[in-house]
C-alpha cells in the first residue's frame, strides 16, 4: 500500500460523564468533540458528484473548529491502495460469515482519520462505487452499505476501545441506515441524516428486510417502509436525532409535494429537527491563482488577462472560433434534473445571438446525441465533450463568461461556487442553493454592486433563453461586467462559516 503521513497520537479515551462546552467535551479529561461521517465517497479517489467534494472539505473545516473528525468509508481499492492503514478491529456482522477487518488510516496530509470497511467480496469490483462497468447498479448494494452503515453504528457504539464518536453524521442514502442501527442497538452517539438529494431514496423491495438485522418493528409506515419497499433514506430521515440538508432554501423545498419526492409528509413532521446548511468551497482545491490545469494563473487584480488565456485555451480544446458575444461553459449531468433538455431546446436562439457553448458532461443519452449534434450543426459555435475530465471541467470553469446551470431543482450546487471563484458568471434557476448562492443582476443589484449573476425562474427553454440573452446584452457594457466579475470573486463560499454551524448543531444535540 502507498506511504501516507504519521498518524498523529490517538485521541484520548472517553472521560466518564460531563458537559460540553465550545466543541470540546468536558468530563475528567477535557477533549474535543468527536465527529463521525459516514459516506461512500472521497474526493479525488472515489467520486460520482458533488458529494465526495463535500466529504472531502468538511471535516478537516471541522477539525480546524476544534473537532476530532474521521470518516467511515466502504474498503474500496481506491482507498486501500492510497492509504497506509493499521487494524481497527474485527467486527462480527450480519454480513459475512467471518469477521469484517476495519482498518485505520489518515487521509495524506491531514489529521483526519478514517475507518475502512475492508470486505473485498462487497468492494473489491470492477466499475464505479454504486454499479458495474455496463452502469447498472450491483444487485446487493443494500448488503453493500447495510454493512458500512452496521459497522459506522458499532463505531458509534464504542466498537474501537481507542476512539468513539459524539456525533455519527449519515451523508445520503448509502449511510441512511446507520442513524436506524444506531437507534436499533441503544449507542450512545447522537445522530444526524443529511440530505444531498433527496431524489435518491435507496429504495430495495421488502423482502431484503430480513438481512438487516434490524427489529421487524423497524418495517413500519413509521421507519423504513416506504411504498410497501424499504427505503435507506427513509430510515435515516425517521430515526436520526437531527436531519440536515445542504442549502436552506432547499430545506424549505423538500417539505413540499413539488420538491419532496414523496418524503415531504415526514420532512413536514420532523421540520423541527431540520436545518439547511449551505455547502462550501474547499479554497485550496478551487483557486484560479494556484490551479495548474489553468494556462495562465489569475486572482481579482489580473482576472481579464487570467480569463482570456484559459478562454484562448478553452476554445483549441473544443474547435471554436472567435466570437465577439459571451462564451457559456456547462459542466455537468446531462439529465432532465439538471435541466440541460431546456439549455439544448435554448441553443439555437444562444448562437444566433453571438454567444457561443463549451458543454462537457454525460448521462441521459438522448441528451448525449442532441449536444453531440448540436456541436455538428453549430461547428465553431458549439463545442461538445461527451465524458468527464477533471483538466477540462476546470478550464471550462475559467475560460467561459458565463456558466450555465439551468437545474429543475438543485438541493446546493457546486459548480456556481466554482464559477464565482474563478470570476466566471453564474446563470442558474431560482431554486434551492443556487437561490442562496447567486444575485441577480437586477437593476437594482446593479446599482448597489452586488449583483453576481443571472437567475430565472419557469423551468422553460423561452424562460432560460431570455436569461441567456441578459446575459449577452450586459456582457457588451464592458464597464459593468468587470463590475460583476470582481464582486462574483469577493463573495466567499469557503467551509468554516459551514462548519462553525455544524459545530453549533453538535453542541445543541449532546
Amino acid at each position: 500500500m502507498a506511504a501516507g503521513p504519521s498518524p498523529p497520537p490517538s485521541p484520548r479515551p472517553r472521560g466518564e460523564g460531563g458537559t460540553r462546552v465550545s466543541g470540546r467535551v468536558r468530563g475528567n479529561r477535557s477533549r474535543p468533540l468527536r465527529a463521525l461521517h459516514v459516506a461512500a465517497e472521497l474526493y479525488p479517489w472515489v467520486k460520482s458528484g458533488g458529494l465526495g467534494d463535500v466529504v472531502a472539505a468538511l471535516p478537516p473545516a471541522l477539525v480546524a473548529q476544534g473537532v476530532d473528525a474521521r470518516l467511515c468509508l466502504p474498503g474500496y481499492p481506491a482507498f486501500l491502495d492510497a492509504f497506509s492503514t493499521t487494524d481497527a478491529v474485527r467486527l462480527a456482522t450480519p454480513f459475512a460469515s467471518e469477521r469484517v477487518r476495519v482498518a485505520l488510516a489518515y487521509l495524506p496530509g491531514s489529521r483526519v482519520g478514517a475507518y475502512l470497511v475492508d470486505h473485498p467480496a462487497f468492494y473489491d469490483r470492477a466499475g464505479g462505487p454504486y454499479g458495474g462497468p455496463d452502469g447498472r447498479d450491483w444487485a446487493d448494494n443494500y448488503r453493500r452499505f447495510g454493512l458500512l452503515c452496521w459497522v459506522a453504528a458499532a463505531l458509534g457504539g464504542g466498537a474501537d476501545p481507542n476512539w468513539r464518536p459524539d456525533i455519527v453524521q449519515a451523508h445520503d442514502w448509502h449511510a441512511g441506515l446507520t442513524p436506524a442501527y444506531l437507534k436499533a442497538q441503544a449507542a450512545p452517539a447522537a445522530s444526524v441524516m443529511t440530505i444531498h438529494n433527496i431524489a435518491y431514496p435507496g429504495y430495495f423491495p421488502a423482502g431484503i428486510f430480513p438481512e438487516l438485522s434490524l427489529p421487524a418493528s423497524f418495517f413500519g409506515i413509521d421507519g423504513i417502509e416506504f411504498f410497501g419497499g424499504v427505503s435507506f433514506l427513509k430510515a435515516g430521515l425517521a430515526y436520526a436525532d437531527r436531519l440536515t440538508t445542504v442549502s436552506p432554501t432547499y430545506a424549505e423545498e423538500i417539505k413540499t409535494a413539488a420538491f419532496g419526492a414523496a418524503l415531504d409528509g415526514l420532512l413536514r413532521l420532523r421540520a423541527g429537527v431540520l436545518t439547511g446548511i449551505l455547502n462550501g468551497v474547499d479554497p485550496a482545491v478551487w483557486d484560479p491563482a494556484h490551479d495548474p490545469a489553468l494556462p495562465q494563473a489569475y486572482g481579482r487584480d489580473d482576472a481579464e488577462a487570467g480569463k482570456a488565456a484559459a478562454k484562448a485555451g478553452l476554445r483549441q480544446r473544443l474547435y471554436l472560433g472567435e466570437g465577439n458575444g459571451p462564451l457559456f461553459g456547462v459542466v455537468s449531468r446531462l439529465t432532465p434534473q439538471k435541466g440541460l433538455d431546456l439549455l439544448l431546446a435554448a441553443v439555437p436562439g444562444l448562437v444566433g445571438g453571438g454567444g457561443q457553448l463549451a458543454l462537457l458532461g454525460s448521462g441521459d443519452r438522448d441528451l448525449e446525441t442532441g449536444f453531440a449534434a448540436a456541436a455538428r450543426s453549430h461547428h465553431g459555435s458549439v463545442g461538445v465533450e461527451i465524458g468527464y475530465d477533471e483538466a477540462l471541467s476546470r478550464l471550462i470553469v475559467a475560460g467561459s463568461d458565463v456558466i450555465v446551470v439551468p437545474s429543475r431543482f438543485e438541493p446546493c450546487g457546486l459548480t456556481q461556487l466554482y464559477a464565482l471563484r474563478y470570476g466566471s458568471l453564474p446563470l442558474v434557476r431560482r431554486t434551492g442553493g443556487l437561490a442562496d448562492t447567486v444575485v441577480d443582476a437586477s437593476p437594482a443589484r446593479l446599482r448597489d454592486k452586488t449583483a453576481t449573476g443571472f437567475m430565472f425562474d419557469e423551468a422553460t427553454p423561452q424562460a432560460l433563453a431570455a436569461a441567456l440573452a441578459r446575459a449577452a446584452v450586459l456582457y457588451t457594457d464592458r464597464r459593468r461586467w468587470r463590475q460583476l466579475l470582481r464582486t462574483a470573486m469577493t463573495r466567499d463560499f469557503g467551509w468554516a462559516q459551514s462548519a462553525r454551524q455544524y459545530v453549533g448543531l453538535y453542541r445543541g444535540m449532546i
